[in-house]
């Protein structure tokens, strides 16, 4: 079998391992407040959480991918080299590490913030730092840290406006909230997959640019069929198989919420990713859904928020690029020493 060939087969199996984890750990971001209220069952919320991100991976669009397929590294730069691959080696297996070892400990983290952490790190050690393309990527890190804002900011207000249309009302409304906050959960599942999936699509499409497996016609960049399925797919079971502690720090260790906290902050969720997907913009799900439950909670009752929690969970955030910058740059520089001294 041809060795480029071979190469290609390997970087489509790390990345779905990659997507895998990610599902594994974003499983929190879709499920945990409809578990926490008891909305659904665990079992019932995972298996809807991973039909609708499927389908919303699979039918709405590759605007992210398109993104991080050519807009943090353009592969059409690197594609003469032959060790360009291994700038894709360092990313996923940083990343990929970066997202199991937060998962184990509970913490939910951004596998954006990972992914372009390890592009940058890779690609520096490989050809200096013109090879990144620094706007792009500094406007993909501001909308990265506007996410959890823009979560805290849509939930508060949502909570806040249900809260005011449903002042005169009996008690039997709360029934009316189950529904709703499962039905936001379904919204916020597909919103999910717009985003997510997509960038392990633009992953796999750059790999394969690099590797000459891949010709877009002129500067299109369409995602072939069988890698928007296998992406879908894997993102897919990895929500299934989700982290159960990063679920319980979600649902249950920032705030105490009920079936209306759950749908306001699912809801806001969702029109958030939503219209990020749309203009092409990887965000965090992870901080969206992180500074909703924080926001409907502010909107409860501001003391009624621990805190403390969500300062351990931004220091994760704040140290997820520059530490996945570095460990890239280090798997990079010993991926392609090993390489050489190989004679490869």
């Amino acid at each position: 079998m041809d060795t480029t060939l071979i190469i290609g087969i390997l970087i489509v199996i790390l990345a779905l391992a990659f997507a895998f984890s990610n599902g594994f750990n974003d499983s929190a971001n879709i499920v945990a407040t409809v578990i926490g209220t008891r909305a659904l069952t665990p079992m019932q919320a995972i298996i809807m959480a991973g039909i609708f991100e499927f389908v919303g991976a699979y039918f709405f669009g590759t605007a992210v991918a398109q993104t991080l397929g050519k807009g943090i590294i353009n592969p059409n730069i690197i594609m003469g080299d032959k060790y360009g691959i291994v700038i894709i080696f360092a990313t996923v297996l940083s990343a990929a590490g970066w997202n199991t070892i937060c998962t184990i400990l509970g913490f939910p983290i951004s596998a954006s913030h990972a992914l372009i952490g390890g592009f940058v790190g890779a690609g520096m050690v490989a050809g200096g730092m013109d090879i990144v393309q620094w706007k792009n990527v500094l406007i993909i890190i501001i909308v990265l840290i506007l996410s959890p804002v823009m979560g805290f900011v849509g939930s508060f207000v949502v909570t806040k406006i249900t809260y005011f249309l449903a002042r005169n009302a009996k008690p039997g409304i709360n029934k009316l909230f189950r529904p709703l906050q499962i039905f936001s959960s379904m919204g916020f599942a597909l919103s999910y997959g717009t985003n997510d999936a997509p960038k392990t699509m633009g992953i796999i499409v750059f790999s394969l640019i690099v590797l000459n497996l891949y010709k877009p016609l002129g500067n299109s960049f369409v995602i072939p069929l069988w890698v928007t399925i296998a992406s879908s797919l894997s993102v897919s079971l990895g929500v299934i198989f989700g982290g159960k502690s990063v679920i319980k720090t979600i649902g249950m260790n920032i705030f105490r919420i009920r079936q209306i906290h759950g749908f306001c902050t699912q809801l806001s969720g969702a029109i958030v990713i939503y219209f990020a997907s749309i203009f092409g913009m990887p965000v965090s799900s992870t901080h969206i859904i992180s500074g909703g439950v924080m926001g409907t909670g502010a909107a409860e009752r501001v003391k009624a928020v621990r805190w403390e929690q969500a300062a351990n969970i931004f220091t994760v955030w704040l140290i997820t690029i520059p530490s996945t910058v570095i460990v890239s740059a280090i798997i990079y520089f010993l991926l392609i020493n090993g390489i050489k001294f190989l004679g490869w």
